[in-house]
């Protein structure tokens, strides 16, 4: 695959970060058509993560689940999702009304497996298709093991607990307490993505009501999420909570600081993401999943070496 699979944005931050040939070999990984191994991989997941802009133009990223099968590839480059977010969810009157740019990762954590696929998606019964244009599996690095089961007598109709333009006290504990957070972004052109970060609790940093940070480590070299926060600083952030089915939804912009000496403050960071919040939406039994412990005890790189 050639070098052309990233946009300018991507291919700035790898030659600022110094991977520029890393990032053309692993440039190989990205196709426009769905492997066999990954349609089986999709037809047995409950879960996925969307990313898309709302009628306004912000960005959320937005959980979706089904029965295993709800994601099926029906063709190489079609993919049709049999279901859509809650209907509390900033995305599902957007989803649901006509075409739209869409990022999806879908993520095993007991398996430690993901895989991600952009494209156009477009309405179709009581979900949507999406024509592929991107389809690549990413690395397992910072990904916990939890094993999900559906809870018996899970809410039916999920409840909107907070919609503002700050985080309250409780998700503000909450966010400092997350191992993992979904993360979408978009180029100049509109074409969206969605990616997974993770760490030992407290990997992010809440800074004030509307304030976040967090590190990036050491990854794939493609650098698809930086590289769009490079050219538009739009993001969406979607924090699950695996332990009753709730959702913390966030939209704002996002930069990246290059710093050495804020890196170095942070065990095993080479950059550090700053987050700024624009709004906050919290649902109550936004998916009838649950999620066990995590098995990995400690997912934080160790310190990266001097460079």
């Amino acid at each position: 695959m050639p070098l052309d699979v990233f946009h300018e944005g991507e291919l700035a931050v790898q030659r600022r970060a110094g991977l520029l040939d890393q990032g053309a070999h692993v440039s190989r990984a990205v196709r426009a058509s769905i492997p066999g191994v990954a349609r089986e991989f999709l037809a047995r997941q409950p879960m996925a993560v969307l990313g898309a802009a709302d009628e306004e133009g912000r960005l959320w990223a937005s959980l979706l689940s089904g029965n295993p099968g709800f994601l099926r590839a029906e063709s190489d480059t079609e993919l049709a999702v049999a279901a859509l977010p809650v209907p509390a969810d900033p995305l599902y009157a957007r989803l649901g009304g006509g075409p739209a740019p869409v990022g999806m990762i879908a993520i095993e954590p007991a398996t430690r497996r993901r895989m991600r696929l952009n494209g156009y998606g477009t309405p179709s019964g009581d979900g949507f298709h999406v024509a592929l244009d991107q389809v690549y599996a990413n690395c397992p690095k910072y990904i916990r093991r939890r094993e999900p089961h559906r809870a018996p007598g899970a809410p039916g109709s999920p409840v909107v607990r907070t919609r503002d333009t700050r985080l309250p006290d409780h998700l503000r504990a909450f966010l400092a307490d997350a191992d993992t957070f979904f993360v979408a972004t978009t180029d100049r052109d509109g074409h969206t993505d969605a990616s997974h970060r993770g760490g030992d609790p407290g990997f992010v940093q809440v800074l004030s009501p509307t304030a976040l940070r967090w590190p990036d480590y050491t990854g794939n070299a493609m650098f698809n999420t930086l590289g769009n926060l490079e050219v538009d600083a739009r993001a969406g952030l979607l924090f699950p909570d695996w332990r009753t089915g709730a959702t913390v939804q966030l939209t704002g912009t996002a930069r990246t600081d290059w710093d050495p000496a804020a890196a170095a403050a942070v065990p095993g960071a080479r950059r550090i993401v700053e987050f700024t919040v624009t709004g906050v939406v919290e649902i109550a039994g936004a998916t009838p999943l649950r999620w066990s412990a995590p098995e990995d005890p400690r997912t934080r790189p160790p310190v990266a070496p001097p460079r």
